[in-house]
C-alpha cells in the first residue's frame, strides 16, 4: 500500500468516526406531540432540588428553575397564588438501589424517565397554564423517548399528559410538591 493509500483511508476513518458522533442522539433531542422538548429545559439537572417523593417502584428528586425557586420562597403555591409564567419544575425518577456502606439506606439506582413541568399561561391555556412531559430513559442506546402506554406509570405522551393528575392540585396552581424547608 502507497502512502497516499494510508492517507485516503486515515480520512475516511475519522470521518466515518465524526460521523457516529454527530448521528448520536443529543440528550436534549427528543420532543413530545404538542411541542414541548427536552431542549427547553437544557440544564435541569444543575437545578436546585425542591423536594423527593417515593413510592414501592421509583423515588425521584423534584428539581426548580431560578423562576421556580423563587416562587416558592415567595410563599408560592402554598398561599394559593399562580406560579409565575417560565418556572419550570423537572421530577428525575430511578429504581431505588440499596447503599452498599449504609444497608439501612437506598439511593438512586438505573435512571427511569425524567418528568417536566413549564408554565406558560397563554401556550398551554387550555391546561392550567402548564405543559407537561415524560421521556422515558433507554439504558442501551443513553437516550430519551416520550412517555408512553407502556411506561411505568403509563402515561400520554402529549404537552397535556400530566394535567388531568394535576387537577387535584388545582388550588396549588397544579403543583404538588411542597418546598421542604431549608
Amino acid at each position: 500500500m502507497n502512502r497516499r493509500s494510508l492517507v485516503t483511508i486515515g480520512i475516511v476513518g475519522w470521518l466515518a468516526v465524526l460521523g457516529f458522533a454527530v448521528s448520536a442522539q443529543d440528550k436534549y433531542a427528543a420532543k413530545v406531540p404538542g411541542g414541548l422538548a427536552m431542549s427547553e429545559f437544557r440544564g435541569y439537572e444543575g437545578w436546585q432540588a425542591i423536594g423527593i417523593s417515593r413510592n414501592d417502584r421509583v423515588m425521584a428528586m423534584i428539581l426548580g428553575n431560578p423562576v421556580m425557586i423563587d416562587a416558592y420562597r415567595a410563599g408560592i403555591p402554598a398561599n394559593g397564588k399562580p406560579v409565575p409564567d417560565g418556572a419550570m419544575m423537572a421530577k428525575v425518577h430511578w429504581k431505588p438501589k440499596q447503599n452498599a456502606a449504609f444497608p439501612d439506606t437506598t439511593g438512586p439506582g438505573d435512571l427511569q424517565n425524567v418528568d417536566f413541568m413549564v408554565k406558560d399561561s397563554k401556550r398551554f391555556a387550555d391546561s392550567g397554564g402548564w405543559g407537561y412531559a415524560v421521556f422515558d430513559y433507554d439504558a442501551a442506546s443513553d437516550t430519551f423517548k416520550p412517555g408512553d402506554l407502556t411506561g411505568t406509570p403509563p402515561q400520554g405522551n402529549d404537552a397535556k399528559c400530566g394535567f388531568t393528575c394535576h387537577t387535584v392540585a388545582k388550588t396549588r396552581d397544579y403543583v404538588f410538591t411542597d418546598y421542604g424547608k431549608r
